[in-house]
């Protein structure tokens, strides 16, 4: 009751004035930060990881300067303060391998920029292609079109191979006995990535077994979004180049296990009927292609942002008779900017709900 009566006692209405405008004028620069990374959002894609990171540190300072603006002794400020330092140095020591541990990984891997929204990567076992990036996760579509998500301290992790824009190599191996020659294999395989559509093929001689040899033949597909259909057609025409040769694919261990009255094990070639035939890439990856279709969008958006600027500094230095023409494209640009922003978010909502239920 001392306490009370002697706080009571001190207390003058004049010692609110700096917690309460301290107060104030946070909320009014939180309402601002707030506007202008809704502003900033259109125009950025990391604009969202940025915010919450800046609101996160804003909220934490305004807390430390309502406690040194409260009329309280200096020692007992000095006590909060410290408190609120052990609660945070206690949350990141207790979180710093799971949620904080994911938000760090998920800074690095933003600031190193390896991969994007639509790239086929390999991360561990995982193989697919990336259809969201979050602040604490990625999401991969994998090869049964299967959503997979991935933690950003997953990523830090393992190795993360990002196939080349540019065209990757596809390979694949087969065993043949050691009845036939190397140089009457070798071409035929070169042959077989060349009727693949392949290019650059090349060959290695894989291993040297007890029954057969392993060959490993390469080729460069330039359609990195074909990969995998690339990879079944060179597997096709190896098939196919191999048999016409009149090469068996089996190891002379087959037949000492089983009689077959020399019976060569060649099939029969048949003649295909055409048909339409729709590549798997275009079922498996389906809404990894409109992700990343969503994100060329956002930097054409971003790319008309740096257009309008542009005119708007022509603009001051036109004359007359050109500010109208400029201003009118400028109109233009900006009512197309809008457009595009507007289809982007409704498609964004389509796809994030994509394969979830709500």
């Amino acid at each position: 009751m001392d306490i009370i009566s002697n706080f009571f006692n001190n207390f003058s209405w004049g010692q609110l004035i700096a917690p309460t405008v301290t107060l104030v004028l946070g909320i009014v620069f939180y309402r601002l930060l707030q506007s202008f990374f809704k502003a900033r959002e259109k125009r950025n894609n990391n604009a969202v990881l940025q915010r919450q990171i800046i609101n996160f540190i804003f909220i934490l300072f305004l807390v430390i300067a309502f406690v040194l603006a409260l009329p309280i002794k200096d020692s007992l400020q000095g006590q909060i303060i410290g408190l609120i330092g052990i609660l945070l140095s206690a949350s990141i020591a207790l979180s710093s391998t799971t949620f904080l541990g994911n938000l760090m990984a998920g800074i690095w891997l933003r600031s190193v920029k390896n991969f994007r929204v639509g790239d086929l990567v390999e991360i561990g076992e995982h193989f697919g292609r990336i259809t969201t990036r979050g602040l604490l996760h990625i999401e991969l579509q994998n090869r049964e079109r299967d959503l997979v998500t991935l933690p950003n301290m997953y990523l830090v992790q393992n190795p993360v191979t990002v196939m080349h824009n540019d065209g990757t190599i596809v390979s694949t191996e087969i065993s043949l006995g050691y009845d036939v020659d190397h140089s009457i294999i070798e071409p035929l395989l070169i042959h077989a990535v060349e009727d693949a559509g392949l290019e650059n093929p090349f060959v290695y001689i894989e291993s040297l077994g007890d029954f057969s040899i392993v060959y490993k033949v390469h080729g460069l597909v330039k359609e990195i979004n074909t990969m995998l259909s690339a990879r079944s057609k060179l597997n096709g025409c190896v098939l196919d180049a191999i048999h016409k040769a009149g090469v068996e694919i089996v190891s002379p261990s087959f037949m000492n296990q089983r009689q077959v009255n020399e019976q060569t094990f060649i099939p029969t070639q048949r003649v295909q009927k055409d048909k339409s035939v729709i590549a798997p890439e275009d079922v498996i990856f389906d809404k990894a292609e409109r992700a990343e279709k969503l994100d060329d969008l956002r930097k054409k958006a971003q790319d008309l942002d740096k257009e309008i600027a542009q005119l708007r500094n022509s603009l001051k230095e036109s004359t007359d008779s050109e500010s109208d023409k400029i201003q009118a494209n400028i109109d233009k640009l900006k009512e197309r900017q809008a457009k595009m922003h507007e289809y982007v978010k409704n498609k964004e909502k389509e796809v994030l709900k994509e394969g979830k239920d709500d």
